[in-house]
């Protein structure tokens, strides 16, 4: 059966009232269809069974400096900040994200086109892929606030229109990662598991949830289980290091409190086998810098 006949119907309900149970994954984890990549065959049968992977040192510190004088750059550009893609945090009023980079900042635009980055997305999802999503991360010291316990495919499904889990994201550190400046937690092996939250969307839910996620989020319940189930890993590294996690991994981030800013750059590639429909939980998508509906396949 294809994604296309499988988009037909909803094969991941979420946001239906009450909690339902927990679904089991019915996708693939690393699809057939592209053979050659950087990626070797370790980390892909890694990337299957836990749901992600590391490449350390996909950037050079030389690199590392560029992107971080780049987002130094947009963080103080009044334009910037002014645009309703930039989201500030929610009691510093400091920056916490700025969405769709990779149509405003051209160093970024190339990273997302680049043989490391873009033929390890294209081999782990066995298609042509496009951007559904890109963002740079900004977790200052003292003040960055964390995000809570999420699968991100039950978003990107319940608001976006994504019918299946065929999308692959990479984090890359643009600072080293502590155990304890708010680095980001993950459950290996919980991305073959759907956990579907309840309650409904409320309209315009991404204008809050942007800042502070409270729809969309497993009970603690659900969490408790998963986390005695799977176990909890954290992603720390020096700068330059790339997370790639699958798009139903449960992951989280505590509040950074020491003085040491922990930012990174966010891609999400999705196949464009995968296009997105309708939302499955919402009245109306969310806006096109939040998931894009350009779905043309990224090219070097």
């Amino acid at each position: 059966m294809t994604v296309a006949e499988l988009s037909t119907q909803d094969r991941y309900p979420t946001r239906v009232g009450a909690e339902p149970s927990p679904i089991d994954r019915d996708d693939p984890t690393v699809w057939p269809g592209v053979d050659a990549g950087p990626a070797s065959a370790a980390e892909l049968r890694s990337h299957e069974v836990k749901g992600f992977h590391v490449v350390e040192g996909l950037l050079s510190p030389a690199e590392v400096q560029t992107y971080w004088q780049e987002l130094e750059r947009l963080t103080s550009d009044p334009a910037v900040r002014a645009d309703e893609r930039t989201i500030v945090e929610r009691s510093s009023d400091e920056v916490r994200s700025i969405f769709e980079v990779h149509r405003t900042s051209e160093l970024i635009a190339e990273l997302a086109r680049d043989p490391r980055v873009l033929d390890r997305a294209r081999q782990i999802l066995g298609s042509d892929v496009y951007v559904h999503q890109s963002r740079i991360n900004y977790m200052p010291g003292y003040r960055g606030t964390g995000f809570y316990w999420h699968s991100d495919f039950e978003t990107w499904h319940a608001e976006d229109g994504m019918p299946a889990m065929r999308a692959v994201s990479i984090s890359i550190a643009l600072t080293d990662n502590y155990a304890f400046n708010g680095g980001l937690m993950i459950m290996p092996g919980s991305h073959r598991t759907f956990v579907p939250c309840a309650g409904e969307t409320p309209e315009d839910n991404y204008k809050s949830s942007l800042k502070e996620q409270r729809v969309g989020v497993p009970s603690e319940e659900a969490i408790t289980r998963m986390a005695y189930e799977h176990g909890i890993e954290q992603f720390t590294g020096p700068a330059g290091s790339a997370l790639w996690f699958d798009s139903n991994c449960m992951h989280a981030s505590g509040n950074n409190i020491t003085p040491f800013p922990r930012s990174n750059i966010f891609i999400v590639f999705n196949s464009v086998e995968n296009t997105l429909e309708r939302p499955f939980a919402a009245q109306i998508p969310r806006p096109r810098f939040i998931a894009s509906q350009d779905h043309t396949p990224l090219t070097r």
